[in-house]
C-alpha cells in the first residue's frame, strides 16, 4: 500500500524518480562520449597499423611508385642530385679545354667551345632521361617497395621526428629518400658513357612531400594516437555499452548512440578532406603540390576505408535496433517478413516437407540460436583484420540469410500431426512464426 501511495505522488508531481534523472543524464553524458572517442578511435587504430603492421604500410605506399606525380617529383628531385655532384658545366668547360691542348685544330677548339650550351644541355638531357627511364619501369616499384619495407622499422622513429628511413619528419616537413634511384642512375649512366658518374659518392637525397608549420604538433598527436589505438576501441565500446545500459528506455538510446558514432564518422570525413586542402593550400613553392596530394591520399585510404566501415556498423545497428521496437513500421516490417517466410514454408509443407524434430527444437531455442548467430557474427566482424564496408555489408547478409532459415525451421509440429491424422492429407503449413 506505502509503494502504491509513493508511486501515486511520483505521478502526481509531474515527473519522473530522481534516481532515474539522474540515470538519464548520467547516460547521456557516455552516449556523447563514446560518439567523440569512436572518431579518435578510429584514427588510433590507423596510426597504429601504420606503426605495427609492416604489410599494411607496404600495402599503403606501394601504388605510389605507379602515381605519375610522385614519379615526376623523384625523377626531378634524383636528376638535380646527379647533376650537383657531376657539375655539368665545369665538364664542358674541362672538354673545351683539352680540345685546345692536345693539339686539336683550331676550327675544333672553336666549334666545342660554341656548342658549350648544346653539350650542357645534352648531358642534362641523358642524366634526365635515363633517371625517368629507371623512375618509369617496372623496377622501380620492386625497388620503392623494398625501400619501403625495409625501413618500415623506423617508422615510429619518424612520427617522432627521430631516425632515419624512407620516410622522415625534417623540421616541419615530410620527406621521401630517393638515394636508391641515384645510386640506379650511377649505374645506367656509366654504362652510357658517362665515366665521370662513377665518382658521384652515396647519396641520401629525398624531395619534400608534405610541409606544415603544425607539423610537430601533428606529429606528436599521432604518437599518443598510436600509443592508445590498441585500447582506446574497447574502452569507447565499454563506454558505449554503459551508457545504454543506464538508460530507461536501451533501444531508444542504442539507436541515439548508433546514430551519433555514423555522425561521427561523417564528420570525420569530412574534416580529412578540409585539411587535404588546407594544407595543399599552404605548400611552398619548392613542394610538388600533386606528389603531396597522392600521398596524403594513399597514407589515409585505409582510415576513410575504416570510417566508413564503423559507419556502415553504425548504420545497421540503428536500423536493426529500430526494427525489433514496438513501433508501428517496425512491426509492420516484421510481419511482412514472417508472412513471406510463413508462405514459403506452407508451399513447402505442402510439397511434403516435414520439420519434425527439427522445428520443434528451432522453436524451443530459438531466443538462443539468434544469439548465437549474432554472437557468431560479432566474432567474424571483431577478428577481421580491417573490415571494409563490403566486409560489413556481407556480415550483414549473412545475418539476414541466417536469421531467415531460423523463422523457416521455426515450427512446432503441428503441421506434421495434423498431416498425420487427416485422411485427405491436408497439411496446414505449420503455425504463424513469431517475429524476430
Amino acid at each position: 500500500m506505502a509503494d502504491l501511495q509513493r508511486r501515486i505522488a511520483e505521478l502526481e508531481g509531474g515527473g519522473r524518480p530522481r534516481r532515474h534523472r539522474w540515470r538519464s543524464a548520467l547516460s547521456a553524458v557516455l552516449v556523447i562520449l563514446a560518439a567523440l572517442l569512436s572518431v579518435l578511435s578510429v584514427v588510433a587504430v590507423w596510426a597504429d597499423s601504420m606503426v605495427e603492421d609492416t604489410d599494411r604500410y607496404v600495402d599503403t605506399v606501394a601504388p605510389l611508385a605507379e602515381d605519375p606525380a610522385v614519379r615526376t617529383a623523384v625523377t626531378n628531385r634524383a636528376t638535380k642530385a646527379i647533376l650537383d655532384r657531376i657539375d655539368v658545366k665545369a665538364l664542358v668547360a674541362e672538354l673545351s679545354s683539352a680540345a685546345r691542348q692536345d693539339g686539336a685544330p683550331p676550327a675544333l677548339a672553336k666549334l666545342i667551345g660554341e656548342l658549350d650550351g648544346p653539350i650542357e644541355n645534352g648531358l642534362k638531357e641523358l642524366v634526365s632521361s635515363t633517371v625517368h627511364r629507371i623512375v618509369s619501369s617496372p623496377a622501380f616499384a620492386t625497388l620503392w617497395t623494398d625501400a619501403n619495407r625495409a625501413a618500415h622499422s623506423t617508422m615510429d622513429k619518424a612520427l617522432t621526428g627521430k631516425g632515419g628511413g624512407a620516410v622522415t619528419l625534417k623540421g616541419d616537413q615530410v620527406a621521401i629518400d630517393v638515394g636508391p634511384v641515384v645510386e640506379r642512375a650511377k649505374d645506367e649512366l656509366v654504362k652510357s658513357g658517362l665515366s665521370r658518374a662513377a665518382g658521384i659518392p652515396q647519396v641520401h637525397t629525398d624531395f619534400v612531400v608534405f610541409s606544415s608549420e603544425q607539423l610537430v604538433e601533428v606529429r606528436t598527436y599521432t604518437r599518443i594516437l598510436q600509443i592508445v589505438g590498441s585500447w582506446l576501441p574497447v574502452l569507447t565500446v565499454l563506454i558505449a555499452a554503459a551508457g545504454i545500459l543506464l538508460a530507461t528506455r536501451r533501444r531508444r538510446v542504442l539507436v541515439t548512440t548508433a546514430l551519433a558514432v555514423a555522425f561521427g564518422m561523417l564528420v570525420l570525413g569530412v574534416s580529412l578532406t578540409v585539411f587535404r586542402d588546407i594544407y595543399l593550400d599552404r605548400l611552398p613553392a619548392e613542394v610538388s603540390q600533386d606528389a603531396a596530394a597522392a600521398v596524403f591520399d594513399a597514407l589515409v585510404k585505409f582510415l576513410r576505408a575504416t570510417l566508413r566501415a564503423v559507419a556502415a556498423v553504425a548504420l545497421v545497428t540503428a536500423c536493426a535496433a529500430f526494427l525489433t521496437g514496438p513501433s508501428r513500421p517496425a512491426v509492420t516490417v516484421r510481419r511482412a517478413c514472417a508472412d513471406g517466410i510463413a508462405s514459403v514454408r506452407g508451399v513447402a509443407g505442402s510439397g511434403g516437407l516435414r520439420l519434425g524434430a527439427l522445428g520443434r527444437f528451432v522453436h524451443r531455442h530459438k531466443r538462443w540460436i539468434g544469439g548465437l548467430i549474432l554472437l557468431i557474427a560479432l566474432i567474424v566482424l571483431v577478428t577481421w583484420s580491417y573490415p571494409s564496408t563490403a566486409v560489413v555489408l556481407w556480415i550483414v547478409a549473412a545475418v539476414l540469410a541466417a536469421f531467415a532459415v531460423r523463422e523457416f525451421l521455426d515450427d512446432t509440429g503441428a503441421g506434421d500431426d495434423a498431416g498425420a491424422g487427416d485422411d485427405t492429407g491436408r497439411h496446414d503449413g505449420g503455425k504463424q512464426p513469431r517475429p524476430a
